[in-house]
């Protein structure tokens, strides 16, 4: 008798154990950057989170280095519930809703304090809340960082200097229309052929935070030249299939926006303790790095990418308005 006891408990334990793990869900999530890349250290933070806030339920696991796909075809496959989330530059959003495309105009904020103030509040959800109607839900705004740019031909002072330097910008039309205002020969291209392109000389230079200059040793691809023009603040949104996250119920939900926001907020800061020394490692790599160009000249040649854009004055106010306070 006893020893059926023992046979019938350790059968339980081992109904119980196999129970637990066919419940256990996994997502996957892409990234186009590779593993020394900030999305990664947001993606690492939110996948340890949810694991342990729902105890081993939904485990979550990372593709970087563009193995699921550049990010419009990550966005195409969230929306059609074939791929579960990712970490997603802001450029491509705007295709996904007009809308999106106001916190890509030029010199929008002054500071990360700024951007913060703005996105983790009411103007940032509500922005987020207008990806669903393309079947995709915004969880959280982690960072990309203040925008500067590269390029292979000279030192870039002033807006004058960029006129003719033909170079990849993010696929946003906002993106296009600040770099053609600028004089440039603006290419807007997927990140993965950027480099390539680079490395050929097909294009002289890009623009992008100090943290993917450094993370992708952009001097290895000829980029000899930075400036640090802060031309846009750009995030990098936690994104879900709408789908797969209202498959979850409501708890779960919660537990996945809260997770999201402190990976983002985590990230934030890992980039602005990195940030100093990776500059400092850059210029180590003989990049002539001007730190203070004329931003007046910059900001004068984008003017016209607002009068291009009404539809988005009313956010614009309200932004302006919001960090006046």
């Amino acid at each position: 008798m006893k020893r059926l006891t023992v046979m019938l408990a350790l059968a339980l334990t081992l109904a119980l154990c196999a129970s637990t793990a066919m419940a256990e869900t996994v997502f996957q999530l892409g990234t186009t950057v590779n593993e020394q890349d900030s999305f990664q250290v947001a993606a690492e933070k939110f996948a340890e989170l949810v694991e342990e806030r729902t105890n081993g339920e939904y485990r979550i696991e990372i593709y970087p280095n563009g193995t699921l796909g550049d990010e419009s075809t990550m966005l195409d496959s969230m929306s059609m519930e074939m791929l579960d989330m990712g970490i997603i530059t802001s450029g491509p959003f705007v295709n996904f809703s007009e809308m999106m495309g106001v916190l890509d105009m030029p010199f929008l904020f002054a500071s990360n304090e700024e951007a913060y103030a703005v996105l983790d509040g009411e103007i940032g959800r509500e922005l987020l809340d207008t990806l669903e109607d393309a079947g995709l839900k915004g969880l959280a705004y982690a960072e990309r960082g203040f925008r500067n740019v590269t390029n292979s031909v000279r030192p870039v002072n002033s807006a004058a200097d960029l006129a003719g330097l033909k170079l990849r910008v993010m696929e946003n039309e906002v993106y296009t229309a600040t770099f053609t205002a600028l004089g440039v020969n603006a290419v807007p291209m997927a990140w993965a052929e950027a480099l390539t392109a680079m490395q050929q000389g097909t294009i002289e230079g890009e623009e992008n935070p100090i943290n993917v200059i450094y993370s992708y040793g952009l001097w290895d691809y000829n980029q000899k030249y930075v400036t640090l023009d802060r031309h846009s603040y750009s995030t990098a949104i936690i994104t879900m299939s709408l789908g797969v996250f209202e498959s979850l119920d409501e708890e779960t939900q919660q537990i996945f926006l809260d997770a999201a926001q402190e990976a983002a907020e985590y990230e934030r800061a890992w980039v602005a303790e990195q940030e100093a020394s990776q500059l400092e490692t850059i210029k180590s790599h003989g990049v002539e790095v001007i730190e203070n160009p004329d931003m007046e000249s910059f900001r004068a040649a984008v003017q016209s990418v607002y009068d291009a854009y009404p539809q988005y004055a009313d956010y614009i106010a309200r932004i302006q308005e919001q960090l006046a306070q």
